[in-house]
Order: structure tokens, then C-alpha cells, then sequence
């Protein structure tokens, strides 16, 4: 990853990218936070409550401090779980980078360059920081603030001073991108809509833990993660996914910190996830498709952070 601003940051990404991990985020070990209640609401009978049995459950003596969106377009069901509160994005961001590049194309009437048909497919697919840091820096803040705003995701705070990987995000408002990505609406068109699902679906096997794990066969899964260690709040590890079929509609959003291991984070995310899958599908097989194990050293490199500043 090239740094935009040339810190001691850029040491650590090098290390990284060489696959040494450096024990930034091992003395940041908290005591095990307390849950609150999920709440879930259904069409169906049993269902809400089912879930956020099943999902508190899930979460029950992890160490990472959780949020949770959930929503099954079919069942009308939804779960909450401290759905407003803000995490750094690290590279869940891309899939909103992306979607504003297509939003603000349409709005010009025009298609996308071969140059952003690259760097969106980088972006996304193999979650190069540099080709986000590119259209990041063509659309600028203001242009995502407006797409933001549009989309009705209000709660989210783009990072300044270059760095995406510090956006503020909550559940809630990654649910709601999801549903933008997979339902007709008049922010994105059908089309934007196609192109951003394709590259969800490309994403490469190595980054295709999380919110997939459990997904029932026959169910095609789009999804992005992101992960970023910090001196506060240790590993940020977070997991969006749309599932559809001609019997499916429905997403799933876990992000979390206060992870002291990348692989905490996803262990957390991914018993979120096989439960949700699960309860919304108790019929399905999911052979084969109930594990992922990330690499031990992240394929990505982390995005650029300052060597000091806020966390939340």
C-alpha cells in the first residue's frame, strides 16, 4: 500500500505486506464487554425471537465489543444489535467508495472510465488500498458526503485527510447500503447495482470469511471485509454480506473491535453468521460452506492510519 502521507505508518504496512505481523494490537487484550440485548422483530412466527436468542448466544464470552444488522427481505425480519454505534471502516469502506463512484456517474449520465472499471474491480475483489486511495481521491469528500446523505446513511462520517480506512460506520447504516446494492431503489440503477453485486461475488477465496460462513448451497453470496489493528481497541474486524437466490433476500453486517487477534474478530463474526444462516434457512444443507479460515497473514495490506489520533 502507498501511504498518502509518508509516516512511520508506511514501516508497518512494508512489514505486513512482507508477512510479519507486528504486536501492535497484543497489549490491547480488554476484559470481556458486557452484551446488550439483541432485539429482532419478524413476520414470521418464532423467528425474532429465535434469532436473538440464537445470536446472543453466539456472542456469549467473546471478548469483541459486537454490532449487528440483520435483515431478511423475505420474512421482513430484523436484528439489531448496537446498530448505531461507530467503528473505523478499515476496508468495508470500498464497497460505499464504489457505489458513490457508480451514484455520481449516473447523476452525470456517463459510464465509467476503463480506469475506474479497474480500480473498483481492484478495490473490491482483492481490496487494493491504492486503487481505493485513487477513487477516494477522484471523487473527494464532499462527493461521498452527498451519496452518503442520498442513501440515507447518516450516520456515517467519512474519514479525513485521506484516510478511508477511519470512516465512521455503524451496522445500521451498512445494512442499509446492502440494501441499496440488492433492491431496486432510485439511488443506484439496476445496473450500478449489477456491477457492484459482480464484484462482491468475485471477491478472491482468501478474503471470503465472515459473514459467507454457514451460507445454505444454492444461495449466492456477496460480501466485503475489512480489518485494521490499532493501539485502541486492538483489531477492527468487520464482515458485510448480501445472500440471494430465487428463494433469498437477506443480509448480514457484524463489525466489531476489541479483538486482541485478527482471528478473534472473525471467530466472532463467522458464529454470527452460521446462526443467522441457520435460523433463517433451517431447512438447508450448508456443506461445505460452513468454514472459512483467513490466512494467517492478512493478504491485504492495512490501510494508511495516523501514527496517533482518536479510535471509536
Amino acid at each position: 500500500m502507498t501511504s498518502i502521507h509518508r509516516t512511520r505508518r508506511g514501516a508497518l504496512c512494508t512489514a505486513l505486506a512482507l508477512g510479519v505481523l507486528l504486536p501492535t494490537a497484543a497489549t490491547a487484550t480488554p476484559a470481556a464487554a458486557a452484551t446488550p440485548a439483541v432485539t429482532c422483530t419478524s413476520g414470521q412466527a418464532g423467528l425474532a425471537t429465535k434469532l436473538s436468542q440464537d445470536i446472543a448466544a453466539a456472542l456469549k464470552g467473546r471478548a469483541s465489543t459486537t454490532a449487528v444488522a440483520v435483515y431478511d427481505r423475505t420474512t421482513k425480519t430484523h436484528c439489531e444489535l448496537r446498530a448505531t454505534q461507530k467503528f473505523d471502516s478499515a476496508s468495508i469502506v470500498k464497497t460505499t467508495v464504489v457505489a458513490t463512484l457508480l451514484w455520481d456517474a449516473g447523476k452525470q449520465k456517463r459510464r465509467l472510465t476503463q480506469r475506474e472499471i479497474d480500480l473498483s474491480t481492484a478495490a473490491i475483489t482483492t481490496s487494493d488500498n491504492a486503487a481505493t486511495s485513487a477513487l477516494w481521491k477522484q471523487l473527494g469528500v464532499a462527493k461521498i458526503s452527498a451519496f452518503l446523505q442520498t442513501a440515507g446513511m447518516t450516520q456515517t462520517v467519512p474519514g479525513s485527510g485521506g484516510y478511508w480506512g477511519l470512516t465512521q460506520v455503524t451496522a445500521r447504516d451498512q445494512r442499509k447500503l446492502l440494501g441499496l446494492l440488492t433492491n431496486q431503489n432510485g439511488v443506484l440503477s439496476d445496473s450500478a447495482r449489477s456491477f457492484v453485486q459482480s464484484l462482491m461475488r468475485r471477491v478472491i477465496s482468501s478474503q471470503r470469511w465472515g459473514t459467507p460462513a454457514g451460507t445454505p448451497t444454492g444461495v449466492t453470496v456477496h460480501v466485503k471485509n475489512g480489518w485494521l489493528s490499532r493501539a485502541t481497541h486492538g483489531w477492527r474486524v468487520h464482515s458485510i454480506g448480501a445472500f440471494t437466490s430465487d428463494k433469498a433476500n437477506y443480509s448480514i453486517t457484524v463489525l466489531t473491535h476489541d479483538n486482541a487477534t485478527m482471528t478473534d474478530g472473525v471467530n466472532t463474526i463467522q458464529a454470527v453468521a452460521r446462526v443467522v444462516h441457520r435460523d433463517l434457512n433451517p431447512t438447508a444443507s450448508t456443506t461445505g460452506r460452513s468454514f472459512f479460515t483467513p490466512p494467517a497473514v492478512p493478504h491485504e495490506v492495512m490501510p494508511p492510519v495516523p501514527e496517533t489520533g482518536p479510535a471509536s
